[in-house]
């Protein structure tokens, strides 16, 4: 039986960065990834190695924004393994059905000028709106950088700069008041206070729900943070894709002796006195912890479907009943399409420039139309009328294709469960092949209608239903962010408050990943907020002094992010 100081359930991305963490601090790490390849959703593949030999897809993520937010990539020095970052300019494109389009730099002057050849009104508001949520969007890094519990490690993460965009947000009790009142409303609204364009509010909108929730409803006009923040810090990708990413942490852990092994999906986590002692896989074969196991999946499954319910009512007889009917889950998931290309799309209705290209870009044709892609999905129904996010991701990186060939990346929202089609396709999701291939063709035919080259363009193509998406990461139900981004599921409420700080009732075992704070997308936060909740555990005092040094290097150093 094979013994480490540290088990780690998945090594998606943010379990080889908690895993590097601890590695640096002395600790033996061991990562059980249940493919046949590490980084979870954060990896490139050749999706269609027969029909399109040399093209490279991201299956899952592509744009990295928020792991820019913190000092991860600088703090574990990934550059000397390989990692490097290329930043899109533009950085957003959506064009309109009355020929005009959005197109926004990572200048938000040039933006605006690009807005003012349409609405003079909504160029200027445009740069006060990102102003308004760049300053929320520093308020809240410090607070992504910290366990949501820990005041003092928060503290210890503002400088001056940070600080003083707190302080513009507060002021006198109305301005006070009006933030909260921002805050709490819907995007849809929040974007009417601003502007009167239709070809400026259908992207924003799109952008907003980002979060996985429609525009219209309430406390999602924090999605305003999606636009601002491609601005600042901008939107990165590795070169290489995003398995990039993965592969210098793969190396990074590897050269500080941690152990990574692939195809070893865990069944059990073995508990012992109401203490984590290890994990036992799928061919029955056990590996122990000395000091915790921690679960890169979400909460859900690892305490109802990885363990034992007498360990878990041991520790708290309320946790499994909160779990299964507490936490909830939108139906929202994703219907993934890559395509390999002979030839770019173009644009041939909206003045085509190959810049579009560069950045994500979307096909929102209006706040009606974004709305109805994340309603109907909520309701198990299939939007008829796509609206979507994609990119072409070999216009900034021509190495993930042949030469002159391109690889097209898709994202469109649809329901895990199709209501009505309960108990029919994979796993009684109503998901069959013949199905998703007929969403597929809904989807090209409306892209279609942009570029008009697409479809003689397209060597071959591979669709991956949201219940297969689910059963390839383990996503739940098929949630990409493993639980709703809403407001009651954030911060010291995620996954719930009595287990929001990475820790759980069971001692040794801690939670990290995309289920826990700050959330989804490529971040790799999780993952370092939940090796420092573990070094607490290991060195109370020490980290603590560490931590309250931070706060004062902080404060007279300017020291940020």
């Amino acid at each position: 039986m094979e013994s480490y100081d540290v088990v780690i359930i998945g090594a998606g991305h943010n379990g080889l960065v908690c895993a590097a963490y601890l590695l640096k601090a002395g600790y033996s790490t061991l990562l059980l990834e249940k493919n046949s390849i590490p980084g979870g959703a954060a990896t490139t593949e050749e999706a269609m190695p027969d029909l399109a030999p040399g093209f490279k897809f991201n299956p899952c993520a592509i744009d990295h924004i928020f792991i820019h937010l913190g000092p991860i990539v600088r703090e574990l020095e990934l550059s000397k393994y390989g990692l490097e970052y290329l930043f899109c300019d533009p950085i957003t494109f959506c064009p309109h059905p009355d020929g005009k389009y959005f197109l926004a730099h990572r200048s938000v002057e040039k933006t605006c000028a690009e807005i003012e050849r349409y609405s003079p009104r909504d160029a200027q508001k445009y740069a006060e709106f990102i102003d308004f949520w760049q300053r929320v969007t520093n308020t809240m890094i410090p607070v992504f950088n910290a366990p949501p519990k820990s005041v003092i490690d928060m503290s210890g993460n503002f400088d001056w700069d940070k600080f003083k965009d707190f302080l513009s947000l507060l002021g006198p009790p109305n301005k006070t008041l009006d933030l909260m009142r921002t805050l709490f409303t819907s995007a849809s609204d929040m974007i009417e206070e601003y502007f009167d364009s239709e070809f400026v509010k259908a992207p924003l909108a799109r952008m907003a729900a980002e979060i996985s929730m429609a525009p219209s409803q309430k406390t999602s006009a924090i999605g305003g943070i999606m636009m601002a923040m491609r601005h600042n810090p901008g939107v990165a990708r590795p070169r290489g894709g995003t398995g990039a990413l993965t592969k210098a942490l793969v190396k990074l852990v590897q050269s500080q002796g941690g152990t990574i092994l692939t195809d070893q999906q865990v069944e059990k986590v073995l508990v012992d006195n109401g203490r984590a002692v290890g994990v036992r896989v799928k061919n029955g074969k056990e590996y122990r912890a000395r000091k915790g196991v921690i679960s890169n999946i979400d909460a859900k499954r690892l305490f109802l479907h990885l363990m034992e319910p007498t360990d878990v009512d041991a520790a708290d007889a309320q946790l499994r009943d909160r779990l299964s009917r507490r936490i909830i889950n939108n139906n929202e998931s994703i219907l993934k399409i890559d395509c390999a290309l002979s030839e770019a799309p173009r644009f041939e209705h909206h003045e085509h420039k190959d810049e579009y290209l560069i950045p994500s870009f979307l096909i929102a044709d209006s706040v009606d139309h974004v709305e109805k892609a994340h309603t109907y999905p909520v309701m198990g129904q299939i939007p008829d009328d796509p609206s979507m996010f994609l990119a072409v991701p070999t216009m900034l990186d021509p190495s993930l294709a042949p030469e002159g060939k391109h690889t097209l990346w898709i994202e469109f929202f649809a329901p895990y469960q199709i209501k009505g089609a309960e108990g029919t396709g994979l796993h009684g999701t109503g998901w069959t092949d013949e199905l998703k291939n007929q969403v597929a063709d809904r989807v090209i035919d409306k892209l279609a209608e942009y570029t008009p080259n697409l479809k003689k363009a397209i060597i071959a193509r591979h669709v991956e239903s949201p219940a297969e998406l689910g059963d390839r990461l383990g996503f739940l139900k098929g949630n990409y962010y493993h639980l709703d981004m809403t407001f009651d599921q954030m911060v010291f409420f995620r996954p719930l408050p009595e287990i929001a700080n990475y820790t759980t009732p069971i001692e040794g075992l801690f939670l990290t990943g995309a289920g826990t704070h700050p959330g989804g997308a490529i971040s790799g936060i999780p993952g370092r907020n939940c090796a420092r909740v573990f070094l607490h555990k290991q060195h109370p005092i020490g980290e603590t002094l560490a931590d309250a040094g931070n706060i004062l290097k902080s404060l007279f150093s300017g020291a940020s992010f």
